[in-house]
Parts: C-alpha cells; structure tokens; sequence
C-alpha cells in the first residue's frame, strides 16, 4: 500500500515538471505574433517595410471636425538589399493616403527635387542620399550598414486617431527593372513587398564600371567635377534641352547644399543673391579662418544661380565657358541646336568631414525654371560614368570628369497652377472676337467684389485687341449694347495673361483656306527668339507657308506647326508708351499661314477643324476658348453703323 502511494507521488511530480516544461497555446500564440516575419529571409530580392511607430494628436484641437483633426506621426521606410546585384540610386514609392505633409526624413530626399517640409498627400518617392547605392550580402559578408537603409519619417497626417494607423495605400520600389507585388500588410502596424529582378529586362549597367545608363528627359542637367583639391573642387553644370517644344528664358536654377558646403567663386553665371552672412556668422568662417570671404559669392543653403548677358561671354573674370552667357535663353533643338544648351562652372568649398581629394557629394533638390515658361520637375543626381569634355586649352583632345551626376528634369503640370498665355478666337463670318477665358492665367487674390472670376469674358470688336483690359471696359460694354448680348454684374475678371494669342480664320474656299495668327505681349520684358507651336488635329498635314514667320510641320508630334520670327522678326517687345495720357500698347507680330484642303479632305474649316487644339508659347501651353466664332451671331444692323457708333465711344472714352 506504501508502495503504490509512493508510486502515485513519483508519478505525480513527473507530471508536474512535464506540464511546465510545455508552453501554454496561448504562450504559443503570443510568441509567435511577436517573433520576427520570416519574409525578410525569404525574400532574395530587395526587401521593403514601412512601419508606423508611434503619434499623437496636435493642436489645433477640432473637436467637431474629426476629418481634419491633425496628429503626429512617427514611422520607419526601411529598404534592404537581399539581392544578389547592388541597388544602384534606390528610390521608393510610398503612397501617402490621409492628407500627410511630410516635416523630414533622414537618410534621403525627394525624387522630385522638393525641399522638406512639403505635403506628400498624393504619395511621393524617396531618393537614398548620402547612401544612395545599397550592396549585396555576398560583397559585404552580410553586413547590414552598407545592404539596408533606414529613412525615419515624421510628419502630419489627418483624421486617424490612435489606435487606428495611418498606413500608405502601397509600398514598392521605383528603380527600373524590377517586378514589385501589392504590398500586403504585417499586423497592424507594418506594409512589407518584396521586389524581384524582372528576367525579362536586360541589366543598362555596365560591367566595367558599374555605373548607371545614362537617362533621356526633357531637360538634362550635368553636374561634371573637373577639378578636385583636398578643400575645394571646380564643377561645370551643363543644361541640355531635348524636347522639341520646351525651352526655358531668363532660367533660373536653384539646388540645395547637404553638407555645409558654399560657393567662393563662378564662371558663366552669377547667384541671383551675393550673401556670404551665412558663413561668416556660420562654421564656415570658423574653420577656414585664412579664407578671404569679402570675394566669396554665396553661401545660402538654397542658391539661385542665373546666367549672364551675351557682353560677358569673353570676359577673363566671368566668362570665357562654352555655351555660357546668353541672358537665360535655351532654344528647343527643333529650333537652333546651337543654342539648346547653357553651361556654367562654379568653384565650391567643402566642410568637415568632407576635407580630403576624393570625398565629392553633389547637391540635391535641383529645381530649374523660366518666363513665360513649362514648369519642370527635376529628379535626384544619379552617378553616372564620367563625362569626356573639351579640352579647355583648345587641343584636339577630351578631358575626363573626375566624377559625373545626371540630373534628368521632365515637363509636368503642376496642380493649381494656371497657363501664362491664352488665345483668342474669330472668323471672316463673325463680326466678334471670342476672348481669353476669364482668369485664364490666373486671378488676383485681392481682386473683392470688384469683378467676377466666373462669368464668361465678354465679346470685343478687333480694335480692343490693343488696348490693356483695364482700358477696354468701354469698347467691350458698346460692343454688348449693339450685339444685345447681356452683361454680367460684376464685370469677369482680366485673362491675366502675359502673352495673349489670336487666331483669326482669314478665308476658306474650295481648294484652302487661310489663318492669320497675331501675338500680343503684355510684360513688360522682351522675347527674343520667340516660338509658337499650333497642333491643328486634322488640317494639320494641310499646312503649306506662314507667310512673316518661319513654319515648320514637325515630324511625329501631332500635327504640330513650329512657328517662329524671320529674320528681323523674331524679337517680341514688351508693351510700351506711346505717349503719356494714352494707354500702353503691347509689342505685336503677325502672320497669315496657308492651308491646302488637298491632303485634308472633308474637313470642315468653319465649324472647327480650321481652329487649333493645343497652342504652345515658348513651350508653355496656352489657354484655348471653350467655344467657336458661329456664322449664326451677325448683327441685323449695317456694320459702318457699328464701327461708326464705335469711333465715337473710342474717341470720348480718349478725351475723357
């Protein structure tokens, strides 16, 4: 009996231990969703994870706007090489989808060139900078400073209260060549995709130096070192157009300096701003204590770089760089290849650590724009193999950069932002010229109640054409009364054009037909090398001359018409003084361009297919009508009555 009982205790104590040697399924449980994914391990391409951290609500404090309450917030965008090639330029996506304005973000920058802080609610990319190339595990025996990148975001976002995460709609790698799932979700708090080579795209790397392709855009900028000391270096920055319709006047580029560094001197341009307060109050003056700062240009972290006149191109002090000094004009290709490109140098000086001969970090956030203008969206530098430049003593020889970046910047439409130039529409038939669109380019902020930014712009007679919008309230409201159209109150607003275009349908008969085209400029600075581009859809392979200017179809870009000044006509004033009590008059130039119907028929000029689609102006497209001039809108009463009745109202409107 004292056996059995022994026995059962024994027995008992080896249950015991048994049981506490097995975890519980709910110690399992929680194990296993705190042990790390194993999808990072199994992911032999480039592994990406976005993870929200942490956040909080901010002031203003809404309380019966719940939608745009704002809060903190605090997360990791980690990319990690598992791949078996490097990761050249690495930039990914991340789809911000609650409102986000993006305060910093280490370790990288936009790939559009934008400064921080910056709403990033539709999504944006990140660049890696200073590590841009991310290596293999094979070339660094795993190690993860030189594989993997971490960028620590903080932000705004707007209408997630904790616990709720504001997550991105998707993360996924931008670069070329690679095959990106849908992002799928890791708990509550973290997007992760996994990236693969795509086996259908052949590597643009080359083997032997491992740099990458160079890239085709819009605009193309190079940033080419051509002297290198252990304090200082010497680059020359190449602006390059490709697109038949851009071109950029009185450009100005700006980019942002990383690390401390500024500009001591330049050739073939000029910082807009000569400001060297910033390094003499700054660690600049500190460490370079022997360095004359009186002769230094600029030492903002953003400069603005213009270029100089032509009458400084020979200068021994600023001058004397090819494709330099030609007062921020770069043509289209289409135009004058010999004048599609401008180049500069500038002499930079660096800081600690940065002090040795080889140690040579281009700036970022490059931003480049004109007047009267495309807008232009730039991307990050990308290394790319050296340039060969001409060599600077004349020799029949080439010159190898010591280090090259491509800067690639393409045409976009920016949001909210309005055309500078407009068109006006009229007709042999039609008495009236169908006007810009109101607040075509724009209204002013504080124009009150003193016109109307929807009302359709009233009708006008040609002759109001030159006379300023402020000026022609009369002629337009006569005009009005004698065509018994009704006016709105408030009066529309101005088009607040720079350029205003009027494409006048001259004559249409059985075997062609003609336009006349008349620019008007409103600014007062002057265009030289002027061009106007006119895509006409289906009469545009009927184009024969433009009589004053110089008409080109170009080849594949949508029937497009190029159009520029003949020689002694290719200079657009700006609007100028007659006499003093009259109004100003705009610079003007005009041309009649023939179409034949040979090539073209069917169409039916009239009613449409004799006005434009699209109209460039220096590459900036313009505001069309929403309407054509109709044959249906004449005027019962005789027209000498008209222009009679006009005269009059011009001539008291003139005394008055």
């Amino acid at each position: 009996m004292a056996g059995d009982f022994n026995g059962l205790i024994i027995f008992s104590l080896i249950v015991c231990l048994t049981i506490t040697q097995i975890p519980s399924v709910q110690s399992q449980k929680t194990a296993s969703a705190q042990a790390p994914a194993p999808s990072a391990d199994t992911c032999n391409g480039i592994y990406i994870t976005y993870t929200y951290n942490t956040g909080r609500k901010i002031q203003p404090f809404l309380k019966n706007d719940p939608i745009h309450q704002p809060y903190r917030f605090e997360s990791t965008l980690t990319v990690l090489n598992n791949g078996a090639d490097d990761l050249k330029s690495w930039r990914a996506f991340v789809g911000f989808q609650h409102g986000e304005f993006l305060v910093s973000a280490s370790n990288s920058v936009l790939a559009d060139g934008t400064s921080l802080p910056v709403s990033v609610e539709n999504g944006t990319v990140f660049a890696g900078f200073p590590q841009s190339d991310l290596k293999t595990g094979i070339e660094t025996a795993g190690d993860l400073t030189q594989m993997e990148v971490q960028v620590d975001l903080v932000g705004t976002q707007f209408g997630v209260a904790p616990p709720d995460v504001p997550l991105p709609s998707n993360v996924t790698l931008v670069n070329d060549g690679f095959l990106c799932p849908s992002a799928s979700k890791q708990g509550n708090t973290t997007m992760v995709v996994c990236c693969t080579k795509d086996p259908n795209v052949t590597s643009g790397i080359t083997v032997d130096d491992q740099f990458l392709p160079r890239q085709s855009g819009d605009l193309t900028i190079m940033y080419d070192v051509i002297k290198a000391y252990e304090s200082n270096y010497w680059a020359q920055v190449t602006i390059s157009n490709h697109n038949p319709l851009g071109r950029l006047d009185y450009w100005k580029l700006s980019w942002d300096w990383m690390r401390d560094e500024f500009i001591y001197a330049m050739r073939g341009a000029y910082p807009s701003v000569v400001d060297t307060t910033d390094c003499i109050f700054g660690p600049q003056a500190q460490f370079y204590q022997a360095l004359d700062f009186s002769v230094a240009l600029n030492c903002q972290r953003r400069p603005t770089i213009v270029d100089l006149p032509p009458s400084k191109a020979n200068d021994t002090n600023l001058g004397l760089v090819p494709f330099c000094c030609r007062n921020g004009t770069i043509l289209p290709p289409s135009m004058d290849p010999s004048k599609s490109s401008s180049s500069f140098q500038v002499q930079v000086y660096k800081m600690p650590p940065d002090n040795n001969i080889s140690q040579l970090v281009p700036p970022q956030n490059w931003q480049i724009n004109g007047t009267l203008n495309p807008d232009y969206k730039c991307g990050p530098p990308v290394r790319v193999s050296p340039s060969e430049l001409p060599d600077s003593n004349g020799l029949p020889t080439n010159t190898t950069a010591v280090a090259s970046w491509q800067v690639i910047c393409n045409i976009t439409q920016q949001k909210n932002v309005s055309p500078k130039c407009c068109v006006s529409f009229s007709a042999y038939f039609n008495e009236s010229i169908i006007p810009c669109k109101t607040c075509a380019c724009g209204c002013p902020s504080n124009r009150g109640r003193t016109c109307s930014s929807t009302a359709p712009a009233l009708f006008i007679p040609p002759e109001a054409q030159l006379v300023p919008f402020d000026n022609r309230t009369a002629l337009a409201l006569a005009w009005a009364e004698l065509k018994h159209r009704t006016v709105p109150n408030p009066l529309p607003c101005s088009d607040n054009c720079g350029v205003t275009i009027n494409w006048h349908l001259y004559t249409d008969y059985s075997r062609g037909w003609t336009a006349r085209m008349t620019l008007f400029n409103w600014e007062e600075i002057n265009f030289a090398d002027w061009f106007v581009a006119v895509e006409m859809d289906k009469a545009g392979p009927g184009f024969q001359k433009a009589y004053s200017f110089n008409g080109t179809l170009l080849d594949g870009v949508n029937n497009t018409i190029f159009m520029q000044g003949l020689p002694g006509l290719n200079y657009l004033i700006g609007e100028t003084n007659v006499s003093a009590n009259s109004p100003l008059v705009p610079g003007k130039q005009q041309s009649v361009i023939s179409f034949s119907k040979k090539t073209t028929p069917g169409i039916n000029v009239a009613d449409g297919d004799g006005f434009p689609v699209k109209v460039y102006f220096n590459g900036d497209e313009c505001s069309l009508p929403g309407i054509f001039p109709t044959s249906s809108s004449h005027s019962s009463r005789p027209v000498m009555l008209i222009s009679f009745l006009l005269a009059v109202v011009v001539l008291m409107w003139v005394e008055h």
